[in-house]
């Protein structure tokens, strides 16, 4: 993991930070998302179902895979030096390539501007949720994180 201090974010605008370490999308996974959000498309939840349809398998919900942004991220690049930081929220997001229960996914994250708001920074990033294996990634989204020293 690459730890960028406050002083240093600046100089990490146009960078990129790739994950080494990949996470494996379960069932239990699935469906306590499904439990979570009400989301219980069959193609999430019914594995004999599922096996008829177009991948043989269930997949993960888009946006579970949009939640793991989050700690897929923290796992490739973190700002130390600030008190808190916020989900300001997504300028786009694409949800490229579905991601087949057992499968694997981890995170790149670009630093792609820095602007000063009131008390703090703004950092946006585009965080890419790569597939294993996949030749398109699984997910990619315009992050707003906003930064107080």
């Amino acid at each position: 993991m690459k730890v960028v201090t406050f002083e240093e974010l600046a100089g990490a605008v146009g960078e990129e930070f790739a994950g080494e370490e990949w996470l494996e999308i379960t069932q239990e996974q699935i469906d306590q998302f499904a439990a979570a959000t009400g989301d219980h498309q069959w193609i999430h939840v019914d594995q004999e179902r599922a096996k008829e349809g177009p991948y043989g398998r269930t997949i993960a919900h888009g946006f579970l895979t949009l939640a793991l942004m989050v700690p897929l991220s923290n796992q490739v690049v973190q700002v130390t030096g600030t008190r808190m930081g916020v989900n300001y929220g997504l300028d786009r997001v694409r949800f490229i390539t579905p991601v087949p229960v057992g499968s694997r996914v981890r995170a790149k994250v670009r630093f792609t501007e820095l602007r000063e708001v009131e008390g703090g920074w703004q950092l946006s990033r585009t965080v890419t949720i790569e597939l294993e294996g996949a030749e398109k990634p699984a997910c990619v989204a315009e992050s707003l994180v906003r930064l107080y020293p």
